[in-house]
């Protein structure tokens, strides 16, 4: 039996007359009926300028209700909806333009600038503001399309920290399984309210909470760029009930004095992605009362792999927990054996919810997925009682005389100094030891190379101190808010790294 997947319209049915999105910028809503007004207004644009099923749609810009009216007017005709990162180069904006080759893009207008010369068969969509919609003429009745689970729905390009972007497929199984897991495994409903500061071009930003609230008929509440006081500001008025950060974002939240003074009575939890969590920031909210967790995931799965009780955070800390309900992991060594309890191996991770190939990149799709096992490159380990955590990048390990060193170790006991407010660890080439551990870190205060050592010291073997300490006012980040590894690597090998 084929079974149409397209489950907005389905939604919508159940409670037309509930606010499902909110800009906090400007304070408008929208009702699910209204967004599936839109929705289908943009749909009938898109067949009248020939964008038929498997067709791409691109979007370039910040966090909008756009995206809603992108993402469902693209289930609802089949089309394949691209969000493009609005943070990156010309240069590399087109790479990826010329990659998924779009038959449309829709550009806020701020962002003009950002497009690189494009192909004039490509039709541009000015978004002005949320009433660009109103400029979009009404086009008669489209026939109906049957989407089904395996076509493709969403392509989300890589961060390309690591090389050129990849784009990662996205089915409406994928999306729709990873809702669901979401949904059960986390206990949301139609009560819960959710902050969306990440950029919905991201996996976090796009599936985290937003697109699995939509489907259990909650509220997303939409802001376009991340500013700490305006977050917990948020939070507090638009009666949140949970919501997504990365670890730097959080590190900037609990700085402020608005965090300080403020209570927060309607968060049920608060949920850290991205990288690991120092634990600092488990203690903010705990002398809050908040709950907090990390979560785990990557953009080929889900992005939501594992549930963690808030006690169980507090007694297990940096842990992710345990595999959500329609998902499995396992734990591999490097001579491809299952590990053993607290043993550290590469994590695989298989279940509905993983992509389902990288678009025009068939061998590194077949690098990645083997056997329906997505291999996430990351280096985990799992408890007795089956609690798992994440130890770092496979690529990130160091091997230094023969020994593994795992820098999140040591980044995790740089960061619990209190004049350390940030830390990276990577490896340089050596001539004698192979590679060597340095440490780069922002500090509050000054603080000598020598005391940083004699900290490390206290806890750590001797082949895992730094050899070397490099300081910095901030760490290079992401367009997501990670550290950026590569380009302190980047910046080391040429000399370039400010001492």
């Amino acid at each position: 039996m084929k079974m149409d997947m397209n489950w907005f319209n389905s939604r919508i049915h159940l409670k037309p007359n509930e606010t499902a999105v909110i800009d906090s910028c400007t304070q408008e809503s929208w009702t699910y009926d209204q967004l599936y007004e839109r929705a289908n207004k943009l749909a009938s644009y898109f067949t009248h300028i020939g964008v038929q099923k498997g067709d791409r749609v691109a979007l370039l810009a910040p966090n909008h209700i756009s995206y809603f009216d992108f993402t469902f007017a693209a289930m609802t005709i089949g089309a394949v909806f691209v969000p493009l990162n609005w943070r990156l180069t010309n240069t590399e904006l087109n790479d990826i333009i010329c990659d998924c080759n779009p038959k449309m893009i829709g550009v806020d207008s701020s962002l003009h600038q950002k497009l690189p010369q494009l192909d004039e068969e490509i039709v541009l969509l000015d978004i002005i503001d949320h009433t660009y919609i109103d400029t979009i003429k009404t086009y008669e009745q489209r026939e109906a399309v049957l989407i089904q689970e395996n076509d493709p729905f969403i392509i989300i390009y890589t961060g390309g920290t690591t090389g050129i972007p990849k784009g990662v497929v996205l089915s409406h199984r994928t999306i729709l399984w990873n809702a669901i897991n979401t949904i059960i495994s986390w206990g949301l409903s139609d009560e819960d309210t959710t902050l969306t500061t990440l950029p919905m071009f991201h996996t976090g930003g796009l599936n985290v909470f937003s697109l699995p609230l939509i489907l259990v008929g909650g509220k997303v509440v939409l802001t376009a760029d991340f500013e700490a006081e305006k977050a917990v500001e948020d939070l507090i008025a638009f009666k949140c009930t949970t919501a997504l950060f990365v670890p730097t974002m959080y590190h900037m939240i609990i700085q402020t004095d608005k965090f300080q003074e403020a209570s927060f009575p309607d968060l049920k939890v608060l949920v850290s992605g991205g990288a690991p969590c120092p634990q600092k920031i488990y203690e903010a909210f705990a002398k809050k009362g908040i709950a907090f967790k990390e979560g785990y995931g990557l953009t080929e799965a889900g992005p939501n792999n594992f549930y963690i009780d808030p006690s169980d955070a507090m007694r297990k800390p940096g842990s992710v927990g345990k595999p959500m309900l329609f998902n499995e992991i396992k734990i591999i060594t490097e001579d491809g054996h299952q590990s053993e309890s607290n043993e550290v191996g590469e994590l695989l991770i298989r279940g509905p919810h993983v992509f389902d190939y990288y678009w025009n990149q068939p061998d590194e799709t077949a690098h990645t997925l083997i056997d329906s096992w997505v291999h996430t490159g990351d280096l985990a380990r799992q408890d007795e009682e089956g609690y798992v955590y994440i130890v770092g990048r496979k690529k990130d390990m160091i091997i230094t005389g023969g020994e593994n060193v795992y820098p999140l170790e040591i980044e995790q006991w740089l960061e619990a100094h209190e004049a350390v407010d940030e830390a990276a660890v990577i490896a340089v080439q050596d001539e004698k030891w192979g590679e060597v551990v340095v440490a780069c870190v922002a500090l509050t205060v000054e603080l000598s190379e020598a005391a940083l050592k004699a900290y490390c010291a206290e806890k750590l073997a001797r082949y895992k101190v730094p050899k070397r300490f490099y300081f910095f006012e901030a760490l290079p980040k992401t367009h997501v808010g990670k550290i950026n590894k590569a380009a302190l690597k980047d910046g080391l090998q040429n000399s370039r790294l400010i001492t």
